[in-house]
């Protein structure tokens, strides 16, 4: 069972039970549309194509401000079960949360909390920064991946469903109001 959800919590997952579930479609468009609006979020959202031959889908992480993309997935053939996770292209890509961090975002998107995280690898060090400096950070984590998060964010991360109502709620909470960018400027 999840906890209630705690909508002061900077720091959010949204949690996916089989499959993604439409998690990265749903957070693609929640991001266009904050970025539609002038708030200033930045991160890397996870895209998945087809790999020739029928093997894994190979991953991309797209950076939702500049929308460069960067390949993070390895070929390692169409009968290969093993993590096909490329840690060099998760490293580059890496310079997107670092960004983020120095331009003090409103609002930092990480695609996964994932194996890699939960082992203090992937993405980790930039979260934990993220989260040091008081910088909102939303992710996604499957459910097996939940005890992992809990223990990484020190049980104080809020778990959101995937819906739209709940993320946008949560993020209207955490983000200050009139933070979209030129409003209330003087």
């Amino acid at each position: 069972m999840s906890p209630p959800i705690d909508f002061q919590i900077p720091v959010a997952a949204l949690v996916y039970r089989d499959a993604s579930g439409g998690a990265d479609a749903l957070l693609a468009a929640f991001a266009a549309d904050m970025l539609a609006r002038g708030h200033r979020l930045h991160g890397l959202l996870q895209q998945a194509a087809p790999a020739p031959g029928g093997g894994a889908p190979r991953r991309r992480l797209v950076d939702l401000r500049s929308g460069r993309a960067y390949r993070v997935s390895q070929d390692l053939g169409p009968g290969s079960r093993a993590c096909s996770v490329d840690p060099g292209g998760l490293a580059v890509a890496s310079q997107v949360l670092r960004a983020a961090l120095d331009a003090r975002a409103e609002l930092a998107i990480v695609n996964r909390y994932g194996e890699l995280e939960a082992a203090g690898r992937g993405f980790a060090p930039e979260m934990l920064a993220l989260m040091s400096e008081g910088i909102p950070l939303l992710t996604v984590v499957a459910a097996r991946f939940l005890p992992d998060w809990r223990r990484f964010t020190g049980q104080a991360g809020a778990e959101l469903p995937l819906d739209r109502p709940a993320l946008q709620a949560w993020f209207d909470a955490v983000v200050r109001p009139g933070a979209a960018a030129g409003a209330g400027a003087a």
